[in-house]
């Protein structure tokens, strides 16, 4: 595996510090890249239900799921799409954790219903976001604690000084 670019750590051999910081660099590179990409992406989805630039959403619902709902298709994937925007803007602010663990669901559900409606291929795609969530909202729960963590100690040496 080759090294990092040297502009993910100070030095040409990093000490056991720079390690650490390189570590957490990767894992804020792989943490900013899932909350952009799935948040984003879940906030446009959620948008287009009401334009259906993008595709024809009303498709994807499985016949069974069709012939249950209360309301019209069109009007459901409207709610689906306002659903969409919250998780998506949940994922993009400091909800990041909640809002990727609610992806995920939401994900695999889709993926769910994808299968009733014999369209593997992209059940396949949504369980792969899915999972991309959950690791979002793991990443989530590590970066918090470790914020916490160093308030913690900040707050330690202020009394200590």
């Amino acid at each position: 595996m080759s090294p990092p670019p040297t502009f993910l750590y100070s030095a040409a051999s990093p000490t056991w510090g720079d390690k650490i910081i390189q570590s957490d660099t990767r894992l804020g590179i792989a943490f900013w890249a899932l909350k952009l990409g799935l948040g984003g992406s879940a906030f446009l989805a959620g948008a287009d239900k009401f334009t259906n630039l993008l595709v024809n959403w009303e498709k994807y619902l499985a016949p069974e799921a069709r012939h249950q709902l209360p309301v019209s298709r069109k009007n459901f994937m409207r709610a689906v799409g306002i659903i969409e925007m919250l998780v998506g803007a949940g994922i993009l602010t400091n909800q990041t954790r909640l809002a990727s663990y609610a992806a995920s669901a939401w994900l695999a559900a889709i993926a769910g219903d994808l299968v009733l409606n014999e369209q593997y291929d992209i059940a396949v795609r949504d369980i792969n976001m899915a999972i991309g969530a959950l690791a979002l909202a793991q990443l989530s729960a590590v970066r918090e604690q470790t914020m916490e963590e160093e308030e913690l100690v900040d707050e330690r040496l202020e009394e200590a000084a």
